[in-house]
Order: C-alpha cells, then structure tokens, then sequence
C-alpha cells in the first residue's frame, strides 16, 4: 500500500428535503383538509476513525464526497426519506485542517471514533404543518434547508509510542527489522526511506509501536533532502531514538545537526525525552567506542547507548530503556 500523509478533499452535506402542499382527496371524506408532509433531514459528513488503516490513499484520487439529499415530503402526512450520510473512514491520528492547513478543525486519536463534521440541511414544512384553527386551508410549505459545504485538507500524523531521528544511512531502518516484524528497505546508500515506517516492538510484558522516520540532513528545515515534512509523525512519540552513526567522519557533529533541525521545526520536539543511540560499533574498536560515548553524553545530557543494530548488540538494552520510558508515560497520563 502507498503512503499518503495529506490530502485535500471537497465534503458537503446533503440539501433537506423541502415540504409538500398537498389535500386529502378520499371518496365519502368530506373537506379532508391539508396532508402535505415534511421534508427529510440531508446526509451528514461524518468521519470514523477505522482500525488497519496507516495511510490516506484512499483520497489520492477521491476528493469530491456528498451527503445525500433528503427526500421531499408527499401527500397523505407522509416525510420524505433522511439524506445518506456520507462517512470518511480515516487512520488514528488524522488532523482535519481548514483551508488554510493551519487551523484545526478535528483531531482523530481514538480507534473507533466517530464525528459529524458537516450536519445536512433540515428538511421544509408541508402545509399540514401550518395549518390552525383559523388557517383551514394551508397552501404554503417551505423548501429544505441546504446543507453545509467547505474545501478542507486531511493531515495524517502517526500514532506511535516511539521515534527513530538520525542522519540517512544511520542505520534507522536496520534497527527497526532488526526489533520487530517490519520489513522496510535496507540498503547501502542514503535516502532508502522515504515513508514513514512502523513497527510493533515487544520488550517483556511491554509491547510499543515505534516509527522509522526518513532521514535528515542539515537544511532539512528549508526544504533540503526529504526537509521535515515527515517529522511530523513524531510530534505524538513519547521519547525519541537519536541513532548516530559511530562510523561517520564527525559523529558528535551528526548528532548536533539532527538536533538543530528539529529546533528549527518547532513542535515540541526538542523537548521530548530521548535516547541517544551510536549505532554500528561493530566496525568500531573500544577505545573509540568509549571516547564517542563520553563526547556524545557530555553534548546531549542524556543517556548513550552503543549498539549494533546489523548485529543485535546491545539493541536489546536500548529497547528495554525506550520501554521504561514509554510505560512511565502512560502511567503519568492516566
């Protein structure tokens, strides 16, 4: 399946359906007075967050979606038939966004939640409706009410427990297949990924979902490599994986420009607890390994971990500390 994170998509609500004027005219009735009906109530844009899903495709190419109308009211006192409501399923961690994708309309977090976005129009009044002790004879009905409608844009931010950050060809990936059932695409040069990837990580009695997250570079937040466009998906992560390559020319460096370039993204990242994690000390002696892990611990005030994701080393420590983490967050906001 591709991955789609945003979407720009038309909704309306469905037109009410308008009233009937309308008399009885029965054999043996006499003066059988007004029987026009109400119009029906129109469709509703509702959207339903729906279990599975992880992407918006489903808008790539359906953009246009409306309620439909409600039926007009008959003779006979009978009401038109309630509009079809018109239902967007979505994935957890849907953003709906006006027109101008910076005001938030709707944020989706709950599996199986469902809200009506757009309300359809109420239906009209038939003139049995109208009709009194002094107005006998309606002839007035009124039309249904239309419904409502507005251009909107749908951000997906994934829902997951923990981030992977670090330069391409950190070793971001490996490390994820290397943790759980995803298989993303592992290769020998930059930019392998360029979708977010998930994973669901089991740690003992823990069990997380971490997502793999394409790689930065320094000038991502002016639009360079991928830029920060997908850094949004880690704005929910309750700690974040620094993977830092300990085979790179200036590995204190690397760290430093993954560190910048969330600064200048903003949304909190830079505040969230994180691991750092020096990938690849398999190819690295001890002395190095040691002297990385001071200078690493000495810039970023946190903990450094070395580890090996091509080889499992010390993968399973970091992973048992991202759990700790998370499941002190879960009990904080319950």
């Amino acid at each position: 399946m591709k991955f789609l994170d945003e979407a720009k998509i038309y909704v309306k609500s469905g037109d009410g359906g308008g009233g009937c004027v309308s008399f009885r005219r029965e054999k043996y009735v006499d003066k059988g007075g007004p029987d026009g009906g109400n119009g029906a109530k129109g469709g509703d844009v509702v959207f339903e967050v729906a279990d599975g899903l992880n992407t918006l495709i489903d808008y790539r190419y359906a953009q246009h979606f409306k309620g439909g109308r409600g039926g007009h009211g008959m003779g006979a006192d009978r009401t038109g038939a309630m509009g079809k409501d018109v239902i967007l399923k979505v994935p957890a961690g849907t953003q709906v966004l006006d027109e101008d994708k910076e005001t938030v309309l709707l944020d989706l977090t709950e599996k199986g939640q469902r809200v009506v976005f757009l309300r359809g129009g109420d239906g009209g009044f038939g003139n049995a409706h109208f009709k009194s002790s002094t107005n006998r004879a309606p002839r007035q009905s009124t039309p249904g009410f239309p419904g409502e409608e507005r251009a909107i844009w749908l951000r997906l931010k994934l829902i997951a427990d923990a981030g992977i950050v670090g330069l391409p060809n950190a070793g971001k990936s490996t490390f994820l297949a290397a943790t759980s059932r995803a298989r993303p695409k592992i290769a020998d040069y930059p930019f392998t990924t360029i979708t977010p990837n998930l994973g669901v990580i089991s740690a003992g009695d823990w069990e997380f979902v971490m997502a793999d997250i394409p790689g930065l570079i320094e000038g991502a937040h002016e639009g360079k490599g991928l830029g920060t466009r997908f850094l949004g998906h880690v704005e929910r992560n309750k700690v974040l994986l620094h993977l830092v390559d300990g085979t790179a020319e200036n590995p204190l460096a690397d760290f430093k420009t993954v560190r910048a370039e969330m600064k200048a993204y903003g949304g909190g990242l830079i505040d969230k607890p994180f691991i750092v994690g020096l990938n690849k000390i398999d190819a690295l002696d001890e002395a190095t390994v040691k002297k990385l892990v001071t200078s690493l611990k000495r810039s970023s005030k946190a903990s450094v971990m070395p580890l090996s994701a091509a080889t499992k080393k010390g993968v399973k420590e970091v992973v048992a500390a991202l759990a700790q983490i998370i499941d002190n967050a879960r009990h904080e906001s319950d």
